[in-house]
């Protein structure tokens, strides 16, 4: 007799894709990344979640293959998992997926198995989030200046203001959703995501924040990143010092500060990750504390100037952009100038959030965007001062770069 209460929330993974884009002979989901499959990863993810349903929609002919997948990740959730066949399309496959629901499930999810790193936060948030007549989608800020192009000429800019880039899971509540996928067909439409199909039969999508690591693995670049991301989280060896000064040149430290009071709009964002239900620091990007502090101390280090001249109020592009952002661009900075980052430690000073559960996870997020080593550490003051008094967040970081010899 099972133990495990009857979940009412499904998720749809979706694993049917043929991967023809990412060149590897095998259908998408069963693409290795590392020791595991994309399908596992994502798997690993949805079970790391609030318990559910898990319905995983397969590539014909290789069920087999998906349900020996489900069964290593669910663990001990077994018999919340079932495996189906895919159709022909994407539409055709959630279909498939929607038509293996429980009774007691009310909202149900739909999720890339491409997107195989998402956080499982991101996962309950959606869930958390769909209402009885809404559906909610992750999105990111589209950062990268946009224009309108057609025949080689550029003819006119697009406000990236209104636009973002969609992620999943995409969450609806379970019989709005039935019944557009039964309008859908009946009307023979194709939509490019449950979304659309959704909005399509007249109902609303809200949209909350997406996440840096929820990115859809299509191309043998994207497969790359992935194993970076997978890489830089793994447990390394550790290189003595004199190892590094010999291939490069002499160390140099920089130390820098970031202070955000909390009171801005939306959701938390800190140490490159995504935390609902906290309250949002103010800031001209994301109020990122963390990643802005290590900003600085790299800039130091390399004698590159500080954050207010790279990214500050004179640089529209990068309001409301994360972690990833900043620190991404800030390598690419210290590279130009002949620089590499040795590694970084960082220490938060507050009394929420509560850090420690997700201090490798952040610790993973930030060394794979700056391909180097960073740690952080979070400490409470005793109830003093304004981090004491729950008023905002205080970091300061130190930042080892070390100078590339240069041929003569």
């Amino acid at each position: 007799m099972s133990l495990l209460p009857v979940p009412d929330i499904a998720i749809v993974v979706v694993a049917a894709g043929s991967g023809t884009r990412l060149e590897a002979g095998a259908p998408k989901a069963l693409v290795g990344i590392d020791a595991h499959s994309i399908l596992r990863h994502a798997l690993d993810g949805v079970f790391a979640a609030r318990p559910a349903q898990v319905i995983v929609v397969a590539p014909a002919g290789h069920e087999g293959d998906v349900l020996a997948e489900l069964e290593a990740a669910a663990g001990e959730r077994r018999e919340l998992g079932c495996v189906v066949t895919g159709g022909d399309t994407r539409q055709q496959s959630v279909a498939a997926g929607l038509a293996a629901l429980w009774g007691d499930v009310k909202t149900v999810l739909v999720h890339d198995a491409a997107r195989a790193l998402t956080p499982p936060t991101q996962i309950d948030a959606v869930a958390a989030a769909v209402t009885a007549d809404e559906g909610v989608i992750p999105v990111l800020p589209v950062v990268d200046t946009l224009k309108k192009v057609a025949d080689g000429a550029v003819l006119a800019a697009v406000d990236r203001s209104e636009l973002a880039a969609a992620q999943t899971p995409q969450g609806f509540p379970r019989a709005a959703l039935e019944a557009a996928y039964a309008a859908a067909l009946a009307d023979g439409a194709e939509y490019t995501d449950d979304a659309a199909l959704f909005a399509a039969a007249g109902h609303r999508v809200r949209h909350i924040d997406g996440s840096a690591r929820a990115f859809k693995i299509t191309t043998p670049a994207d497969l790359d990143r992935a194993r970076h991301l997978l890489e830089a989280s793994a447990p390394t060896s550790s290189v003595p010092l004199s190892a590094t000064i010999g291939r490069l040149g002499v160390p140099r430290v920089g130390i820098g500060t970031d202070v955000h009071a909390f009171g801005g709009e939306g959701v938390l964002w800190l140490a490159g990750l995504e935390w609902p239900g906290e309250q949002p620091l103010s800031g001209h990007s994301d109020g990122d504390a963390v990643a802005h502090a290590i900003v600085d101390a790299l800039l130091g280090a390399a004698g590159l100037g500080d954050i207010g001249e790279h990214f500050g109020t004179a640089h529209p592009e990068y309001a409301g952009a994360h972690a990833d952002v900043f620190l991404t661009r800030t390598r690419e900075l210290l590279e130009d100038a002949g620089f590499e980052i040795g590694n970084v430690s960082v220490q938060l000073q507050g009394n929420r959030p509560r850090f420690s559960p997700r201090r490798a996870e952040a610790e993973a997020v930030l060394s794979a965007v700056l391909d180097a080593p960073v740690s952080v550490t979070a400490t409470t003051t005793d109830g003093l001062g304004f981090p004491g008094r729950g008023e905002g967040i205080a970091v300061t970081a130190v930042a080892m770069v070390v100078p590339r010899h240069r041929s003569t």
